[in-house]
């Protein structure tokens, strides 16, 4: 039989993702991508500072994503070559909060509630009740339980909700309490919290996005004969002629965010694009911002907690010159950001001022990833990989268990690619080839 072909349309993370394994299974894969580099929402800008890029996001990946972490080795990128790990570190400009030790789970997580600065008995009981709760549930709910009405049922403390419950919350599924899903929420927390060993760690890139995955990632691709096309956008028309001049044999996998990928095939299958059109999404903003003030001598950890509230919005903040020599550069992050660009940039550079206590701060460049993510809510319905005959979707929006994080965009492009093998196998053995 002759060496069969795919053609991948996006060079995100899931795209790259599917590419990859789909040359590990011998098929020759040819990659469009629209941008000029891939890695699409988790990419290098051409935006420098200190001579070094900026991204187009302030990522961070856990010590749980075991398959992007895999990949990465696959393509040539050792891990703790690009990230810095670090146990879960959840604490304020005060060391209030929630620090893991590196322990084996759970004993990282009892001395973590044990030791959280700034909380009371009261506050760690509740939580340490709620724990075992979430155990004995199996880390299950009701599917219409929100993160809010967990909250409730496990009667947490205000003190927990806001330093641990809400920033996690926004962090793994980039949408607010009163509107998240529950029993995903869960699932996460048990696959971060309670598995292997250095699941919960934080692992936050020291490199740009670019040099993290993506760039390697074309290179291994096209050392094995991978055709890869950048600066290149497909558009209906083209889905249209390849699907009328190939068959199930050549598919086509399309690997652009929903609304994309719902444009370009709802000429073949009108409901699945409906379904992808209708998924609702929530925004992403990164503030990055140069400090200058005499005595700044950067933040007491690469990455600390920040107090949010809807006129100071940012939940977390990075120190860049601890991360990669970008010296004088903090990067704060708001989950399920709203408002304009402006309005964020002031309200977070007002509110790092604030909190952090430096007075000569620089807005450097406002990043607004307005459909970064689902909005991961209770009975979300999301599209299958399964299109039509030849013609799949990845993505991180695509029916799976996780929310929309980097891991989820891997997994999504492994597990489509096997199941287009497991498809042309079958139709192979149909036509006895």
């Amino acid at each position: 039989m002759a060496l069969q072909h795919i053609t991948i349309v996006g060079a995100g993370w899931a795209g790259l993702s599917a590419a990859v394994a789909a040359v590990q299974q011998g098929w020759q894969v040819t990659l469009y991508e629209a941008a000029a580099e891939p890695g699409g929402r988790a990419r290098a800008l051409p935006q420098t500072f200190a001579g070094l890029p900026l991204d187009n996001g302030q990522h961070i990946l856990i010590g749980a994503y075991q398959q992007t972490l895999q990949l990465m080795r696959t393509v040539g990128v050792e891990p703790e070559q690009v990230l810095q790990r670090l146990p879960l570190d959840l604490r304020d400009t005060q060391g209030q909060g929630l620090h893991l030790t590196d322990w084996p789970a759970p004993f990282n997580v009892l001395a973590g509630i044990y030791t959280a600065g700034g909380w009371t008995w009261h506050d760690k009981t509740q939580l340490l009740k709620a724990c075992w709760q979430w155990q004995r549930m199996g880390f299950d709910c009701d599917s219409d339980w929100t993160v809010q009405r967990l909250n409730d049922h496990a009667a947490l403390t205000d003190r927990v909700i806001t330093q641990l419950i809400e920033p996690l919350c926004l962090s793994a599924l980039n949408t607010p309490m009163h509107q998240a899903s529950a029993r995903v929420f869960l699932r996460v927390l048990h696959d971060a919290l309670l598995t292997d060993p250095g699941s919960s760690d934080l692992l936050i890139p020291r490199v740009d996005l670019g040099a993290v995955f993506p760039n390697a990632c074309l290179s291994w691709l096209a050392a094995r004969g991978a055709r890869i096309r950048l600066g290149q956008r497909r558009d209906a028309h083209d889905i249209s002629t390849h699907l009328s001049t190939h068959d199930a044999r050549h598919p086509l996998l399309i690997a652009c965010p929903s609304r994309e990928a719902a444009r370009l095939v709802s000429d073949h299958h009108p409901a699945w694009a409906q379904q992808a059109q209708a998924l609702a999404t929530e925004a992403i903003a990164t503030v990055y911002m140069q400090c200058t003030d005499p005595g700044f001598r950067g933040l007491p950890r690469p990455m600390v907690a920040l107090a949010s509230k809807a006129q100071a919005p940012a939940q977390f903040v990075f120190d860049r010159g601890l991360l990669n020599g970008q010296k004088g550069l903090l990067a704060a992050v708001v989950s399920a950001s709203q408002g304009t660009r402006e309005e964020i940039a002031q309200q977070v550079r007002q509110q790092v001022a604030d909190q952090l206590g430096v007075s000569s701060l620089e807005v450097v460049q406002t990043v607004v990833e307005k459909r970064a993510t689902l909005a991961c809510t209770p009975g979300l319905r999301r599209p299958e990989a399964f299109i039509a005959p030849g013609l799949w979707a990845c993505g991180d929006y695509v029916d799976g268990p996780y929310p929309s994080t980097l891991e989820g965009a891997v997994r999504s492009g492994q597990q489509v690619i096997a199941q287009v093998c497991d498809m042309a196998h079958g139709e192979g053995l149909r036509l006895g080839m």
